[in-house]
């Protein structure tokens, strides 16, 4: 409870980095999913994430703040599998000329669901530390970021700006899986 305390209140510091984001589920609904990710936690992993540093706290926190898809059932390899698909529209919307394929396709890309348990299970014990968890910021604005940015060009009809925007999208999926992809991806065994 201590650390949804602590994070609840670095959250409000952290609303103008938040401004720019495309999802914005309610506080309420924000502290519950945070416990019920919590409460999942085995004792282990829960004490990782509690010896976590406030600025990694407030970063994660952020970051599941731009999302309103939370599931409960689907694994991270399953929420991948997803984004692939929406990663496929995008290219499928591109090289059809159909601005609305592509837009949709890069709104879902950039608001996936959010595995069950959330994202720290997933991502192995040796990962949970402040050093590797701070990349989780720069990937996520490299390929969520420029997936909305995408999503507008796409609105705007500028196809050209639209494929532009699929290397940086592509070097960031790539560049996060090589810090944290491993055997993590099915169901964790860091997970209750």
């Amino acid at each position: 409870m201590k650390f949804i305390t602590i994070t609840m209140a670095l959250f409000f510091g952290s609303f103008i980095f938040m401004a720019n984001s495309h999802a914005e589920p309610s506080m309420d609904n924000l502290k519950a999913i945070l416990q019920k990710q919590m409460d999942m936690m085995k004792p282990e992993l829960k004490k990782k994430v509690q010896g976590l540093s406030t600025d990694t706290k407030m970063a994660i926190m952020a970051i599941l703040a731009m999302h309103n898809r939370y599931s409960d059932k689907a694994t991270l390899r399953q929420v991948m599998l997803e984004v692939l698909q929406d990663y496929q529209g995008i290219v499928m919307g591109i090289m059809t000329n159909s601005s609305e394929m592509v837009a949709d396709s890069a709104r879902r890309l950039a608001n996936h669901r959010i595995p069950v348990g959330g994202l720290l299970p997933y991502m192995g014990m040796e990962n949970i530390t402040d050093e590797r968890l701070a990349l989780l910021e720069g990937f996520n604005d490299t390929v969520e970021g420029n997936a909305i940015k995408l999503a507008k060009a796409a609105d705007g009809d500028d196809m050209a700006q639209a494929a532009a925007l699929l290397a940086p999208i592509t070097s960031g999926c790539v560049a996060c899986h090589d810090v944290f992809r491993g055997k993590q991806l099915g169901a964790s065994d860091l997970l209750k």
